[in-house]
């Protein structure tokens, strides 16, 4: 099942159907990390009163403590339905503490736990089972004695597919809308001859007039060189307004803004796109691009999405504390660089937009969040309160340091309340190892401040960001309440040190490697026994004739290639609902389609570029109060409502009174004609018809 679309849900949803049919009552889930064993937690906390009102029933559950052995004999006593969360380092790590389930115990009247809990046979979960299942693990998993095992995830080895009973890839979780649509922004170096000379461009501007762009460069002032944003012009000289800086002296005068290809072009030649900078850029000044960005990507989303009742959280990935927070002498936190960058770029960003929009109701939410409020940072920390690097085993992914995780979800509900007076933070910073035990829903940009690495895989990165979101009153905004317009809304935004093209391609790679049981063309064979069924409910079996007459039709209609490649016109028609099938399955169109989307293309699910659209609609109050259009709305602004309500008896009567007086059939009358051929003249003759006599 690929991450975010609800894999915990279903699972205790599992554990309520075996207990409803079969009587089974007794269950396990095993997972990786303390991080994971919370958010297990927390699902069963948030979903117990859902599942009571379906099943009329309640589980038991709890958290495996060794040293709450009463716990351990509740649940090998209790009729009801009870759940054991334990992580694998309860019963597999070394130490003596962490081997107390395998001890003989006195306050366990001298038994050990590990006894009590396998005379139950009880049903094994699996989180997450190629993080879990080791050699050691599955050894020590036997001990249990358990009646079956469940395995789920979202990347199972290729060795530990056992038998497959349901498969929620990423593909069809994309097609079923389950999860958020990907957007990256991407940053790239890019060679020039001016390597000395800084250029970043953030972005291309519509208005009325020409467009414009923002560019960010270094300027000379009193207290030294820094880095400026400014909004320009054909015609813009960076060496003028930067301080005469000789850098920008060759030629960087803005030549051209093309506002179709997202470009600008220098009289020196250099051409940049949106997201590209050149000349002296260390990893410092790339974090704060990547921060900047991150900034952008959020107020954009924010503003779309604040009169909806979702409140937009981003999260930042950072690899050092120190980086974020810092200690004084005496004790006092202090911002590190990153949190230091960020205030600074939030802070212009924020007020640019104020002096831009004027007096607005999100402008007056901004005003009431200051930028030291709005971020804070989750991570370890020690007996002094003081934020630490979580502590990270040489061969594992993800931290056992608990004090994290606790501050994570105890504050997961609050980081969803709008109220800024509650709770003003909506940029959350946190430990790259905390990726798998982040899953707030209502996470819309990811950033990654670290160096990319091959253990960290795109997929993990944009994991956390997946899940549907969620509005005020915690309503999930998924394909129920939103229909169509779900991928409009949930959308996840990735901020990539590299470019976008580098990232995607990468992303789908990972994907394609993860769905390794779905054909890859279009071929007659993919359809031949598949059993389809019509809207009256017919079955059918495609036999060997109706599956090539449905791959000739296909590529007649230009669907697919003459290798079974999907083309664009597919996706086209199947968006207007316009699709062709052969006609001897023209009944079955609907499944014909299913066993199509069964393919794997890689376009399904391809990322798309969040610089592709930077057009922002917005109202021009000066032309709505024209007279013109005052008279135009005066016009069409009314609405009505009609309200009819028949008496069925009376209006077949007069149907039948009417039809009794009114109706008039015409007289059926015949023509014969004959002709006779004289040379090429052809005569006409009338004569009597026997019918009616006529002429």
């Amino acid at each position: 099942m690929e991450t975010g679309v609800g894999k915990t849900y279903t699972y205790i949803k599992t554990m309520y159907e075996l207990n409803k049919h079969y009587g089974w009552s007794k269950f396990i889930i095993v997972v990786p990390s303390i991080a994971i064993r919370e958010g297990v937690y927390k699902s069963f906390q948030v979903t117990q009163e859902h599942f009571a009102e379906e099943y009329g029933k309640k589980v038991r559950f709890f958290i495996y403590n060794s040293a709450q052995l009463t716990e351990i004999d509740r649940f090998a006593s209790d009729n009801s339905i009870n759940a054991m969360i334990i992580n694998a380092q309860a019963f597999n790590a070394k130490g003596k503490d962490a081997r107390r389930i395998y001890m003989k115990l006195d306050e366990f009247r001298s038994r050990r736990p590990i006894d009590m809990i396998a005379k139950t046979n009880p049903i094994l979960i699996i989180d997450e089972p190629q993080s879990v299942e080791g050699k050691q693990t599955k050894k020590n998993l036997a001990e249990f004695h358990p009646l079956m095992t469940l395995r789920y995830s979202a990347t199972h080895k290729s060795d530990s597919i056992y038998n497959m009973v349901y498969r929620l890839d990423a593909m069809e979780a994309y097609n079923k809308r389950l999860v958020k649509k990907i957007a990256v922004k991407g940053i790239s170096e890019t060679g020039s001859t001016a390597t000395e000379s800084y250029v970043y461009l953030e972005s291309i501007n519509f208005s009325k007039k020409d467009p414009t762009a923002t560019i960010q460069f270094d300027i000379k002032g009193k207290s030294g060189i820094r880095k400026v944003n400014r909004i320009v012009g054909i015609g813009y000289n960076l060496y003028d307004h930067s301080g005469q800086m000789e850098e920008y002296k060759d030629g960087f005068v803005v030549k051209m803004i093309d506002g179709r290809e997202d470009s600008v072009s220098f009289l020196n030649g250099i051409k940049l796109y949106v997201g590209d900078v050149i000349g002296k850029v260390d990893e410092n000044q790339l974090r704060r691009i990547q921060i900047r960005e991150t900034i952008l990507s959020h107020i954009q989303r924010e503003r779309q999405l604040f009169y909806k009742g979702i409140k937009v959280l981003s999260l930042f990935f950072i690899d050092e504390v120190a980086k974020y927070k810092q200690y004084d002498a005496a004790g006092q936190p202090v911002n590190g660089i990153y949190a230091q960058m960020f205030e600074e770029e939030y802070a212009d960003i924020t007020n640019t937009m104020q002096r831009e929009i004027g007096d607005d109701e999100y402008i007056k939410y901004l005003q009431k969040i200051a930028p030291s409020a709005t971020h804070a940072g989750y991570f370890s920390v020690d007996k002094k309160g003081h934020m630490i690097d979580s502590k990270v085993g040489r061969k594992e992914s993800t931290t056992d340091d608990i004090d994290a995780y606790d501050l994570i979800m105890k504050n997961k509900e609050l980081l969803l309340d709008r109220n800024p007076d509650k709770s003003p933070v909506r940029f959350i910073f946190s430990h790259s190892a905390l990726r798998e035990g982040w899953d707030n829903p209502n996470v819309f940009q990811i950033c990654t401040l670290k160096q990319s690495s091959s253990e960290v895989r795109k997929r993990q990165e944009v994991g956390r960001g997946l899940r549907l979101c969620v509005n005020q009153d915690g309503e999930r905004m998924d394909a129920n309440v939103l229909g169509k317009d779900v991928h409009n809304v949930n959308v996840l935004t990735v901020i990539a040190s590299e470019s976008y093209d580098s990232f995607a391609k990468g992303l789908q790679s990972e994907i394609a490697e993860s769905i390794t049981d779905r054909p890859r063309a279009v071929t007659a064979e993919l359809f031949m026994d598949k059993v389809v069924t019509d809207s009256d409910g017919g079955e059918l079996i495609i036999d060997r004739d109706m599956a090539y007459a449905i791959q000739y039709d296909l590529i007649v209609n230009q669907y697919i290639d003459k290798k079974g490649n999907l083309m664009d016109k597919y996706y086209e028609d199947k968006k207007n609902g316009s699709i062709r099938v052969a006609e001897e399955a023209a009944d079955f169109t609907a499944d014909v389609i299913k066993i199509i989307d069964s393919v794997y293309d890689s376009r399904v699910i391809l990322p798309e570029n969040a610089r592709s659209s930077n057009v922002e609609l917005t109202v021009e109050e000066e032309k709505l109060a024209k007279p013109e259009f005052q008279a135009l709305w005066a016009k069409i602004n009314a609405k009505s409502v009609y309200v009819v309500d028949f008496d069925t008896e009376e209006l077949v009567q007069k149907a039948i009174a009417a039809l009794d007086s009114k109706l008039r059939v015409s007289k059926i009358y015949f023509k014969v004609e004959t002709g006779v051929m004289e040379r090429i003249l052809l005569r006409k003759q009338k004569v009597p018809c026997h019918l009616c006599r006529c002429v």
